[in-house]
């Protein structure tokens, strides 16, 4: 007869910036990682949620307290790879209970290099950034584990903020890769991969678009050496005050008189290459229960986001483009803050959200915005032939 003998588990430690520890259990691989702390409030989807570009250069933290029970499939991943740089949460899951599971959720962490600690009190944790802010942070387990408090604090201090960051190129395709239009195709569809989601991609070649990811680092020649009917930039992570290439790649876009579409990181773009400042949010809006109110309809949407930035613009009234490009008006807005959560141009074939209208995983109030862009398009192209 054999006996089974318990193994305890191995310490941990996350440590914020404000000085606070956390001690808990070895989760995922085991060393440092630092980067901002942040928490997102889905009981759902942690897979896509792992596997979401906008993620990088953030440590993330599920308010959900039980985190692991439907494993790992290879089905729903959002991109190549796992994209957080830390995880945390209370209770993972010993056993995967779910048929379609290929493996555990520990074991992708380990296998992406993915530092995480278990067993610390995540609603205390999402108190305290709810109160300060997001944060540095930075999780040790391993050898690291046991460092002095004050060199572990001060690795944390040390590491960079957000704020300033331009991480597009980490995320980004480095070459082009096409999905073909299902059914009728309208148009080649320019993507600016800034840190794309499968499923936006799904969802726009399910619209009738040849979808084209192409590397952040592209140029406008670059673009129209496809022949697109319209150009889409992506979510990504990172501060867009920091991404002026962009911008100005968009104006271009813009002055070309193509239909523009932009989510998340893509519609903080789109208000800079309006003329509005973007500013950083206190701790952000990550979870799939966000209510958005779509201010053309007046209907209310439960939305999936993502993002610690949005746009200065005010919320009322049409207003003239700081940069020249006619009437804009705030098309969407957040009801938990009054935040821009969409940005429509009046003169100009383009508009933008906040959010993922794919919302993988979340509701699908917001898919319509694909049929939406997919109007605009057919529109566009309606009008240059009777022109």
């Amino acid at each position: 007869m054999s006996i089974q003998r318990f193994q305890a588990p191995e310490p941990a430690v996350l440590v914020l910036e404000d000085g606070s520890r956390h001690p808990g259990h070895a989760y995922g691989a085991r060393g440092t990682t630092l980067g901002e702390v942040v928490f997102a409030t889905a009981m759902t989807g942690y897979q896509e949620t792992i596997t979401d570009p906008s993620y990088a250069g953030q440590i993330v933290l599920q308010t959900a307290p039980h985190i692991g029970n439907t494993g790992m499939n290879a089905e729903d991943p959002e991109s190549r790879r796992i994209w957080v740089s830390g995880y945390v949460v209370r209770d993972p899951s010993r056993i995967v209970s779910n048929w379609r599971a290929d493996h555990s959720l520990e074991d992708a962490l380990v296998r992406d290099g993915i530092v995480g600690i278990s067993g610390i009190d995540t609603r205390a944790v999402t108190r305290v950034l709810r109160s300060a802010g997001s944060m540095r942070g930075g999780v040790f387990s391993g050898d690291a584990a046991t460092l002095t408090e004050d060199e572990q604090l001060r690795i944390v201090r040390e590491a960079p903020e957000m704020s300033g960051q331009n991480l597009s190129a980490d995320v980004s395709v480095s070459g082009a890769e096409v999905t073909p239009a299902v059914g009728d195709k309208i148009g080649n569809l320019a993507i600016l991969d800034l840190g794309v989601k499968q499923a936006t991609v799904n969802n726009l070649a399910a619209r009738g678009f040849e979808v084209h990811v192409l590397p952040q680092s592209i140029s406008f020649v670059d673009i129209q050496a496809i022949d697109p009917a319209a150009v889409f930039y992506s979510n990504g992570p990172g501060d867009p005050a920091a991404s002026d290439r962009h911008v100005a790649l968009l104006r271009e876009v813009l002055d070309a008189g193509l239909p523009f579409f932009g989510i998340c990181f893509g519609n903080q773009l789109f208000g800079r290459a309006l003329g509005f400042d973007t500013y950083k949010l206190p701790f952000g809006h990550r979870g799939i229960n966000q209510p958005v109110l779509d201010k053309t309809t007046g209907r209310v949407e439960i939305t999936a986001h993502n993002h610690g930035f949005a746009v200065d613009a005010p919320i009322e009234g049409v207003i003239d483009s700081p940069s020249g490009y006619g009437r804009v008006e705030v098309s969407h807005v957040g009801l938990n803050d009054n935040v821009v959560e969409g940005l429509r141009a009046l003169d100009l074939p383009a508009f933008s959200v906040q959010y993922h209208p794919e919302a993988a995983a979340g509701p699908h109030d917001a898919n319509y915005l694909f049929d939406r862009f997919r109007d605009l398009v057919i529109a566009t192209q309606e009008s240059k032939k009777n022109a």
